[in-house]
């Protein structure tokens, strides 16, 4: 489902802003985008936004705003820098080399400058960042149910046309039967034979060879399992996007075998709308969390 979150919080004179946002993906798939302050937060993020998140692809993006610098204090290593010195002259006269060793040479040199400015660390931050994480994902979590108080809705809707559809052709199938039963034995006749004539036992036979191969009762019972199974998704407060990726799944082989069985105008006909009905269905569920 889609949604976007934002959240803030101040830490150590700094602002941390944390965006989220996410689209529709059958799988769950994170993108995390930090500062290189930030970097070793990015497992922890992950796992805050798995708790929430279940599917879909969420994009965050989190950023360092850094405060007023407050000035800090500047030391200078002299005993370093003497030693430095020395051993650059040292070295200028082994290599016979003209010049002196000045000052932004030794300016230059590693540690002769130190500053005692703290340099903070990525853990020490993670108190705001988590805070204004937890801000994103509530803003982002409340934007997809209200999405998905739109998509129960449609689903449901098209589970009931298609409990519909069920109960039409439950009620038509022993039809089929004897109009199959009259069919025969007008062709019996329509071909100028007695059917006194004809062995009943074979006639018999027939009728109930046909009865087996189309008999859909089971197909329309699993069907309507599936059903049930679709309210039990409905009234739960778990993820269930890949329990009704499952019944879509199973609800096409049941409405395929049944149109594949029906040898009936009628029934044919509303196996087209369980077709799709249930296409529908799937292409909805596939944006369920």
């Amino acid at each position: 489902m889609t949604g976007y979150g934002w959240g803030d919080a101040v830490q150590n004179g700094c602002k941390v802003t944390v965006e989220l946002s996410s689209v529709n993906r059958k799988q769950s798939e994170i993108s995390i985008n930090l500062p290189r302050e930030l970097e070793v937060l990015e497992a922890q993020i992950r796992d805050e936004v798995n708790r929430r998140v279940a599917r879909g692809r969420v994009t965050a993006r989190v950023t360092l705003h850094a405060g007023e610098k407050r000035e800090g204090n500047v030391r200078v290593n002299a005993l370093l820098a003497a030693a430095y010195a020395r051993k650059l002259r040292d070295l200028a006269r082994e290599l016979k080399l003209s010049g002196d060793v000045t000052l932004d040479h030794l300016l230059r040199a590693p540690g002769v400058l130190e500053s005692d400015e703290d340099v903070p660390d990525a853990e020490d931050f993670w108190p705001a960042v988590e805070k204004a994480l937890r801000q994103a994902l509530e803003m982002l979590v409340s934007m997809r149910e209200r999405e998905g108080a739109h998509l129960r809705t449609d689903l449901v809707k098209r589970i009931d046309s298609m409990r519909k559809s069920a109960i039409k052709v439950q009620k038509r199938a022993p039809q089929v039967q004897v109009r199959y039963r009259k069919q025969l034995f007008e062709r019996i006749q329509s071909a100028g034979l007695e059917a006194e004539k004809i062995e009943e036992e074979r006639v018999l036979k027939e009728i109930i060879f046909f009865a087996d191969r189309s008999d859909i009762s089971e197909e329309i019972t699993r069907l309507q399992s599936h059903f049930k199974q679709f309210d039990d998704c409905v009234n739960s407060r778990e993820p269930v996007g890949r329990t009704l990726d499952f019944l879509a799944q199973e609800m096409n082989r049941e409405i395929n075998t049944i149109g594949s069985k029906a040898n009936d105008a009628m029934i044919s006909r509303e196996v087209v709308v369980l077709k799709t009905e249930l296409e529908k269905f799937r292409e909805q569920a596939q944006n369920v969390e």
